[in-house]
């Protein structure tokens, strides 16, 4: 599931895969403890490789109010949902990443964005795209299921436009989208963020401290 070897002068190679959602909001911090976490290592150098999961995989194309789907899904009051979102807006500053929510803030389907982000794969630009549509949606509120703006966000990060727009439309990777979804379900994955860091699974959006443990354990183990 996640790799180890060791590279030339000393240097360990630590493979994190992450799974995660693109509207997620702990999968995006999760994602900067991560890189907090990388910082502290010695002598680790840390791949990391995405994979998909929808939160909501029945969500129509144009997407439900976010406050609205909080509180339907989860059970929980308005006040609730005001909480969280301070919490997060919270965890957010601390990790230099921005949290714009508003009354109109909407969940959007996220499977052409997945999409997106394998095609992007077989491009090196993977983490490229995968951080674009982050902020594209919780910073800059922008719909991540609408055509213009993944070819938009695409092109800003070296994509071509034309060949964007067809893997897109065309549903090129459709299909191997959907299978490693199930893959991963199958594993076991059954919220985001999930690290799977050597043979350990760490679910949630960890501390930088716990993340480097697991890191650091998966280096020993090679």
């Amino acid at each position: 599931m996640a790799a180890s070897e060791k590279g030339t002068q000393g240097v360990q190679k630590v493979t994190v895969n992450m799974v995660s959602d693109v509207v997620c909001p702990w999968c995006i911090v999760g994602y900067q403890r991560l890189q907090e976490a990388i910082k502290t290592l010695d002598n680790i150098e840390v791949d990391i490789k995405f994979h998909p999961f929808e939160l909501n995989p029945n969500m129509p194309a144009e997407g439900q109010n976010l406050r609205e789907h909080i509180m339907e899904k989860y059970g929980i009051s308005e006040q609730q949902s005001v909480e969280n979102r301070a919490r997060l807006v919270q965890a957010g500053e601390e990790l230099g990443f921005a949290f714009n929510f508003n009354d109109d803030s909407r969940m959007q389907n996220t499977f052409k964005a997945h999409q997106l982000i394998h095609f992007a794969a077989q491009n090196d630009l993977e983490e490229a795209m995968k951080l674009s549509l982050f902020n594209a949606y919780f910073t800059d509120g922008k719909d991540v299921n609408d055509l213009g703006v993944l070819i938009e966000l695409a092109e800003a990060v070296g994509l071509d436009k034309a060949e964007t727009e067809a893997v897109i439309k065309n549903e090129k990777y459709a299909q191997v989208v959907r299978e490693e979804e199930t893959l991963w379900m199958q594993r076991g994955i059954q919220s985001v963020p999930t690290f799977v860091i050597g043979n350990q699974g760490v679910a949630g959006a960890q501390e930088p401290a716990t993340l480097a443990a697991f890191i650091s354990q998966a280096a020993s183990q090679q």
